[in-house]
């Protein structure tokens, strides 16, 4: 699979160097587990911002989901930072990876307008949990281009070569490939 560069032309996912680096790096890992554990913070966050909509119950639990939310939502944009840095020699907008982190700033925005708005109290609770909802939105459609960019980094994946010599155990290394 290629990327588009921002001048426009293509480059592989991953070269081979960057391949390494990416499979080498404890920031992977960190980045693996951090990915889950937020999108469960965003799903309970969620749940509990419509039931105070739709209730009216819960107000500080709902209000204190979204904080939650956007720390979490902090902390992984600061170790993807440091993720890309360490694959890509940059910290952020490398062609492989441009227009999710173009994504992640407006989503990075939409919360933190959220907190702007309930520390300063500007913000009235009909602003604050629409800024909390378009932020969700948008972090969806964020975290939707990062799983297609896992699943493109998987199908471009080189696939093992089978030993040589090993004649015999080719079918059956091809079969296993296959399923």
């Amino acid at each position: 699979m290629v990327a588009a560069r921002s001048d426009g032309s293509q480059r592989p996912l991953y070269t081979p160097e960057e391949r390494v680096r990416r499979d080498t790096t404890k920031w992977t890992l960190v980045q693996g587990l951090l990915a889950p554990v937020q999108f469960l913070i965003f799903g309970v966050s969620l749940y509990l911002v419509l039931d105070y909509l739709n209730t009216g119950r819960n107000y500080e639990w709902a209000v204190w989901s979204v904080v939650v939310k956007t720390l979490a939502l902090y902390t992984i944009m600061i170790t993807g930072a440091i993720w890309e840095k360490v694959v890509f020699g940059q910290y952020l907008f490398h062609d492989s990876f441009f227009w999710e982190d173009v994504f992640s700033m407006l989503v990075i925005v939409l919360h933190s307008l959220y907190l702007f708005g309930l520390f300063t109290g500007i913000a009235d609770e009909g602003v604050l949990f629409a800024t909390a909802l378009a932020a969700y939105v948008a972090y969806v459609i964020n975290a939707a281009q990062f799983v297609w960019k896992l699943r493109q980094a998987r199908l471009s994946a080189p696939a093992a070569q089978p030993a040589i010599g090993a004649e015999s155990d080719a079918p059956e290394y091809q079969v296993a490939q296959a399923a």
